[in-house]
């Protein structure tokens, strides 16, 4: 949503340049020796930035004039647009796999973290940290060869980050009261043990502290990216057993990543280039609404539901439809959610009729 989001503000900055490229072609030359001729070149511009936007709003990718210079930046003008909007639907949709791929080295930097912490609280000589130092899930993961290989393969360890790591010690573990009254108890059990570590990194590392704000500062993404590397960290404490596994299990990001990596860009493929035909039935169901008055997050959310439902065969239409709906309801106003619900179930119905909604595979009807 946010790469199709940022794509079409692209799209926006190059209409502008496109445009921009018109007034500079018919602006007068102050540095020449010529006289300037401004009332004409004045409506030379007028004529070319008229016949610029009649062709752009008719989806022409050229225009005619019997002008020549206007003709040529006519010709200047679609080029520059055409050449950056391509330009950036290149970059964002390689950026989108690259920024999803990426969730997986933030998960091992945030385990990678905790292991350095401990290694700081090892070394600090005002306390005792011994609780935390020989927590058995800490232990697990520091022997963990899966952990070290990765961490290694991704450059994630914290050694060059250590004097920082040190500082979130003294400012955040050993303010934290949980923590500090983890590390009086006498002899913690597995159970106080696990309870530390979650409370670790949902409370602490994940929390709302200054550790979670070097990720924020750090990761483009570390909004959405968050919640999933939580959700990947909460498991990999919960599924390890000290009394019964020998060795820590990290969880992978995807059982199929190239299935996972095909359906983000080819998503995202659809939604940037959904046929005018389909964006019509947004304006068709909107009480006369154009669909460029929509707020851009709406329009965005509503054109990937369309692009969902028309070009993924094995999803439930009920599934896309509540999927964007959770979206609306993360990302735009109470009143959009309730807006984008009525609009997706019109026009799934008015997409089925058209037979433009082929559902099949176990559980799903054949819409031939």
């Amino acid at each position: 949503m946010q790469s199709l989001f940022a794509y079409q503000q692209c799209k926006d900055a190059n209409l502008t340049l496109a445009t921009d490229s018109i007034e500079a072609t018919f602006a007068p030359d102050l540095n020449s020796m010529e006289v300037q001729d401004k009332k004409e070149l004045s409506k030379q511009k007028s004529q070319a930035l008229k016949a610029f936007e009649k062709a752009f709003d008719q989806l022409e990718t050229s225009a005619e004039h019997d002008d020549p210079k206007i003709q040529k930046a006519l010709q200047s003008a679609f080029s520059l647009y055409t050449k950056g909007v391509k330009k950036d639907f290149d970059f964002i949709k390689k950026n989108l796999v690259l920024q999803s791929e990426k969730i997986y080295d933030h998960y091992i930097s945030v385990l990678t973290l905790a292991l350095s912490l401990a290694a700081a609280a090892e070394a600090d000589k005002k306390i005792n940290h011994g609780n935390f130092v020989k927590n058995s899930w800490i232990k697990a993961l520091s022997k963990s060869d899966e952990l070290k290989k990765e961490s290694l393969k991704q450059g994630m360890a914290w050694d060059k980050n250590f004097d920082r790591v040190r500082q979130w010690l003294k400012d955040v573990l050993k303010q934290d009261n949980e923590y500090m009254h983890y590390l009086d108890k006498k002899s913690p059990s597995l159970e106080d043990q696990k309870k530390i570590m979650n409370h670790l990194f949902r409370r602490i590392i994940l929390g709302k502290t200054s550790i979670n704000e070097f990720f924020e500062g750090e990761v483009l993404y570390w909004a959405e990216d968050h919640d999933i590397v939580k959700g990947m960290v909460e498991k990999t404490i919960k599924s390890f057993n000290p009394e019964k596994d020998k060795a820590i299990q990290l969880p992978v990001l995807s059982l199929n990543w190239e299935d996972d990596r095909n359906f983000i860009e080819k998503l995202f493929t659809e939604g940037a280039n959904l046929s005018e035909k389909h964006k019509a039935l947004i304006a068709s169901n909107t009480r006369n609404w154009e669909v460029d008055r929509l707020p851009l997050t709406d329009r965005v959310i509503i054109e990937m539901a369309i692009a969902e439902l028309i070009s993924f065969p094995n999803i439930p239409v009920k599934v896309t439809i509540n999927e964007y709906i959770e979206l609306a309801k993360n990302y735009s106003t109470p009143k959009s959610r309730q807006f984008i619900n009525g609009i997706l179930d019109v026009i799934s119905k008015e997409l089925k009729s058209a037979g433009s909604v082929k559902k099949s595979g176990r559980g799903l009807i054949d819409n031939k």
